[in-house]
This record gives C-alpha cells, structure tokens and sequence, in this order.
C-alpha cells in the first residue's frame, strides 16, 4: 500500500507526493478524513489525484494513502430499487447512519452486507464452467431474477455449491481451476473503466419499443443503439428521458442524473415509486437502478458517475437482460472533464475542453450494444444508451453536441419554439434522424404492418412539403396555394396535432402501442386521400377542413386499447359518410 503526503490542492485536484509505488487509476484516500479520490497522472513520485468529495480545508502535509485497486463498483443483489451518488456509494444508507447532510469520508457498502438472499442453485457438484456461466439465481425483486455468474477469468469444475439464504460476501460455490480452488460469492466487483467482456456483438435488428409515437415511427433506436437528445434548457430533455424511462421495452433502467438540478432527480425519486409499470403492474423502481450526482454534489464524481452507471447496466445486459441507460447530461459530465483538464494545466481544445472529449464520449458510447453474452448458453443481452446533450443557448455547433453526433446514429433535435407552442415531445421532425431504419425495417414488417415504413414516409413527406409551402405563405398569404397544396397543409397539421403531439400526462395518450400508432397513421392517410378525391371532384377546402370527423380522428388517440379497433372503423365508416356528403357543396 503506497503512502505519500499532499504537496498542492486545487479545488477538486490534489497532488500528493511519495507516491512512487502507485498506479494510475488506483483509488486513494485523502487526508485524516479519508476522502475518496483517484490518481489521474503521474509523474515520478508525484501523484495527480481527483477528489471525489469536497476539499476545503485539506492542506500540504496531510497523508494520502493508495488502495492499489482500481475504482471498481459492487455488482450483485442488492442494486435494483438503490439510489447511489457518482461513486456508488448508497444515499439512503448514508442518510439513515449520517443524517440528511452528506459527510465526507463516509465509508458505507454499496451492497448491504446485513441483508440475506435466498440462493436457487442451478449448476451442480462436477459441471464444467467457464466465466459468465449461470450458477444460479436470486430473486432480488418481484420482477427481476439475479442471475449469479462466475467472474472473469475463472474456468473449471465445480468442486461444491450450496443452496440457502447467504449475505453478499458470502461463498456460495467453489470451482477447482488449474490455479487452485476459486471461491464464488453472490457477489462481484468490476473496475468502472473497463468494458466488461462478451463473446461477440450483434448488429442491431430489434427496435428498441418506446410507447412515444415521435420516437416510434419517425426516428426509432435499435434495441443496443445509442441516441442523443441535445436540446436548449426548457425544451424538454428530461421529461423526454423520464418519459423513456417509464415506458420502453427495457427489463432494467439505469438512470444517471449527471451534473444537473437537484429537483429534477427529487422528481424521479418521487415518480418511480408510485408509477405502475404496465408490463408488470409492480413499481417501476422494482427495475430501477438510480445515479444521482447533482449539481450541487462535488464536481469531479461526475465523471466518474457515467461510468458507475454503465458498468451496473453492463452487469445486467450481462445476465441476458435488455437495460436502458439515461444519462443526464453528458454536457455536465464534459464539464467535469474540461474543469480537471484545466486544474491539470492541459493544452485546451476548442473552448476549453480538453482535445481527448470526442475518444472519452466514444469509449462511453461504445459500451452499448446487443451482444452475446460470456457464457456457455449464448443469452443474448442489449444494453442501449440515450444521452442527453445540454449545449449553452441550444447551439449545437458546440463541441460536446458535435463530438456526441459523430459517435451517435439517432438525433433527436429538440426545439425551443415547438416547446412553448406546447408542442410535447418537441422533437423536431425536419433536423432529427435516425440510421436504424434500414438495420429494422424487416421487423416492422414482419411483426408490425407491412405498411408501417411506407405510411411513416408518406407523413414525414408531407411534414417536409408543409415546410416548402410555410415559405410561400409567408411571403404571399394563403391564397395563392392552389386547393392540392392547402389540402396538403391541412393534412400536415392534422399529422402534427393528432399523431406526433403527445400528452404524457394523460393515462392513456402517455403510451401508445405500435398497433395504435398505425391505426393513427392509416386514419390520417385517409383523411388526405379521401379528401383529395373529394377536391378532384369539386368540393370546397373549407367545407372539407371543418368536417366534424376531423375532431373524431384528433381524438381517436386517447381510446383505450382495447376498443380501438372498434373506434377505428367507426370513424372510417364516418369519413366515408361525410366525405361523400361534401360534393358540390357550397363555401360556408
């Protein structure tokens, strides 16, 4: 164990020397009061340390003692339902031994070590075993099973294995390896900044399946795809998060609140518990997994609270589960970065920030995927990951947005003016996009419609035509549109109020089922087709833009699943109606 004194402190860096023995990356313990840090450089014997925990105070001479491990996380039962800060360490635990104010040195497990799971053994006495191999399992919530695998670089026989209820730190398997006996605990450790290994990984086929219909139709992401959502403050990035968290097809979220306000992870905290999950009907934070490192929290846990949250997702991605990580924002976590890069005196890049931003953004990112797991059995596990991006004055020619844009295959641009028209999700459909669609056009044919990518191209056609003709208008009112093109735009607003706008809010439009969301589309296709046969034959514009059917089809989003189907041909058999009655009628 390497000792050595501080020399110098800077805000959140301190540089100790006597550290020779040291390695980089190892964890370090600051001062009589045991802060939590990690060397970042060295040179000589001279460590470059950054602090996890407040600073103030510390002062030249004070000891710095290195752990020689790296900084590493606590995977096992335990994780769901944990609220951890940037370190892993449990706010709840701390609050209910330390009292609401956050102490520093505080050391407290990430895992409970009192708590007692009940151990269901499915490999015996003389398997052979290889690392990732399911050993058994625990039931850690009414909804998720842990699934206990061997650890990395452990391979052989299964020597003993026992079943019953077992603490965290106890053994409850031994492997004989050719390096001896290995013991096997419930629980693992990981190191945050090494990708945690498969076996190999898949092209993304599988839409990741959210409930928005923005996301959904327009600019979906690939189960194990990554997607930013850069956006200006007040436009909508957390709610859009929040709203994912909820509602997409993912067995475990894992939701980090990086650098941003306080009251916005409050929010979550108070949400989650009381929200059904509509696949299970239990709490949605019995497969929640939460990262909360605030603004007001210290500033270098930030950086390290990304890849905290990312090595827990990989755990699970791990045991064969489809995890959704919600990093919000990855701007705080670049100012983290930009903040030591200065306190370490590094050239700086393009407005500050250090010239490595784009590779450390590309490790993070990288670590999504489909892939196929370690293991014997081939599971299959997805881990997909949807950054928030929070550029100052929404500018996104900035630094962080276009080095999250070279790494990222979906944008969801989301924009100020659509937000407070109340215009919700205010994704933009003529600067978003997503590359996924060719990679998972064959599963929405097969398991969806045949239709679905050719009426998703018809509404954003007319969405891009809409925006054409918004020029002309401007410029010379719209009178001067021939009858063709103001249809057009009736049936552009008719896709823009009664398909994209959603009120997640409301407790049926908040999710809306692939199924719904082509029922939408073909009612609003409909109404466009029939209505320029009605033109052809000579009814009026405005006869045909008051039709009460339109009111009928704006509504049709908020019937409840089960009687959709019934809605849906009631309100065609009504379009036929009406649209027949409009021929050679009068201007109103």
């Amino acid at each position: 164990m390497s000792k050595g004194t501080i020399k110098k402190v800077a805000g959140p860096l301190v540089i100790a020397e006597g550290m020779r023995d040291a390695n980089m990356f190892d964890v370090v313990r600051v001062s009589e009061s045991r802060l939590i840090g990690e060397i970042i450089e060295m040179h000589g014997d001279q460590a470059s340390i950054q602090v996890y925990e407040e600073t103030s105070g510390l002062g030249p001479g004070e000891p710095v003692e290195s752990l020689d491990k790296p900084l590493s996380v606590e995977l096992g039962p335990g994780l769901i339902s944990s609220i951890y800060d940037g370190i892993q360490r449990p706010l709840d635990k701390i609050m209910d031994e330390y009292g609401n104010s956050l102490q520093r040195g505080v050391e407290v497990p990430s895992l409970p070590r009192d708590k007692e799971w009940e151990f269901v053994p499915t490999a015996s006495v003389g398997d052979q075993v290889v690392a990732g191999d399911i050993i058994g399992t625990v039931q850690e919530s009414p909804i998720i099973t842990q699934k206990i695998m061997i650890p990395y670089g452990v391979e052989g026989k299964i020597k003993d294995i026992k079943a019953g209820t077992f603490k965290v730190d106890q053994m409850v398997a031994t492997v004989e390896t050719p390096d001896g006996d290995k013991e096997v605990g419930l629980m693992q450790t990981w190191p945050v900044r090494r990708g945690r290994p498969y076996t190999r990984k898949l092209p993304p086929s599988k839409p990741l399946i959210t409930g928005q219909r923005v996301v959904d139709a327009f600019f979906p992401i690939a189960r194990g795809g990554v997607a930013a959502v850069p956006g200006p403050f007040g436009s909508g990035k957390t709610v859009i998060q929040h709203q994912l968290a909820k509602w997409a097809e993912a067995d475990i979220v894992v939701y980090i609140g990086c650098g941003e306000r306080g009251n916005e992870m409050t929010d979550v905290l108070n949400e989650f518990p009381e929200l059904k999950d509509p696949k299970t009907g239990h709490s949605l934070m019995e497969r929640t997994v939460l990262i909360a490192n605030t603004s007001d929290m210290p500033v270098a846990a930030r950086e390290a609270s990304i890849y905290t949250g990312i090595t827990i997702a990989e755990y699970f991605r791990d045991m064969g589960y489809s995890v959704a990580l919600m990093a919000d924002s990855t701007s705080r976590w670049a100012e983290a970065l930009r903040e030591m890069s200065g306190r370490l005196e590094e050239m700086p890049g393009e407005e500050g920030y250090p010239a490595y931003l784009g590779s450390r953004l590309a490790q993070f990112y990288e670590r999504a995927g489909s892939v196929i797991a370690l293991g014997s059995d081939g599971r299959e596990g997805a881990l997909s990951v949807i950054g928030a991006v929070s550029p100052p004055g929404g500018d996104i020619s900035e630094p962080v947005s276009q080095a999250t844009l070279r790494i990222v295959k979906v944008f969801w641009g989301l924009d100020s003016s659509l937000a407070y028209r109340r215009h919700f999700p205010a994704i933009n459909w003529l600067t978003s996009y997503s590359l996924y669609l060719d990679n998972i056009k064959g599963w929405f044919d097969e398991n969806v419609s045949p239709e679905w990518m050719e009426n998703r191209q018809r509404l954003m056609s007319l969405l891009q035509d809409e925006a054409s003709l918004n020029e002309i208008v401007q410029m010379v009112g719209m009178d001067a549109l021939s009858a063709g093109d103001r249809l057009k735009m009736e049936a552009a607003r008719s896709v823009r109020e009664d398909f994209l706008q959603q009120n997640g809010f409301h407790e049926v439009d908040t999710y809306s089922s692939l199924s719904k969301q082509l029922l939408i589309m073909k009612l609003v296709l409909a109404y466009y087709d029939k209505a320029l046969e009605a033109v052809e034959k000579g009814a009026s514009i405005k006869v045909l833009a008051g039709l009460p059917v339109r009111e009928a089809i704006g509504r049709f989003k908020y019937t409840e699943e089960k009687d959709m189907q019934q809605q849906f041909d009631t309100i065609s058999a009504q379009l036929d109606r009406e649209m027949a009655g409009t021929i050679g009628k009068e201007d109103f």
